[in-house]
């Protein structure tokens, strides 16, 4: 936690092909500003295992400067009252690469409004980085700011 440089590329998913899904987590988040990008998060389970950050991201679409702190569960389900726009819901499945230990895929299934749409994110040492690509690996919409997930609380997916 705290600062990192935030380095990933964003794919679509081709559903039919993944791989059976390990257990997910529950996320939603909301926006409390968007210059810069300041965002709350749940990520719900059980009482004791129950998380949430704020974020504070900078400009960029491959590579940015992000700014992330665990803050209590309550307190965040209270600023998640305060969202600018609708609230994002999704749940997150992780899957390893096996090439590289440590690095790993986040693939997001999305709710509510904006149901439909599933994207997948790696998170990688430099934008030069070399990966495998599955399969279930859809066209890359990095540079698509409309699939960032602050665009989708204010432009859902249903919407398109």
């Amino acid at each position: 936690m705290g600062y990192q440089k935030e380095i990933e590329r964003k794919f679509l998913v081709d559903s039919a092909k993944l791989p059976e899904l390990p257990e997910g987590a529950r996320l939603i988040q909301g926006y409390l500003c968007f210059e810069p990008t300041v965002r709350v998060r749940t990520e719900e389970g059980p009482a004791d295992q129950r998380k949430a950050y704020i974020t504070i991201k900078g400009e960029g679409l491959v590579g940015r400067d992000e700014f992330e702190y665990d803050i209590p569960f309550e307190e965040a389900t209270n600023l998640l009252q305060l969202a600018q726009s609708s609230l994002v819901s999704k749940t997150r499945y992780k899957l390893p690469l096996k090439e590289h230990p440590g690095l790993k895929w986040e693939l997001d299934i999305f709710e509510g409004d904006n149901a439909g749409l599933t994207v997948v994110e790696l998170e990688m040492p430099d934008e030069a980085f070399d990966f495998p690509r599955p399969e279930w690996l859809g066209q890359e919409v990095t540079e698509n700011p409309a699939y960032k997930n602050a665009a989708l609380s204010r432009h859902p997916f249903k919407k398109w």
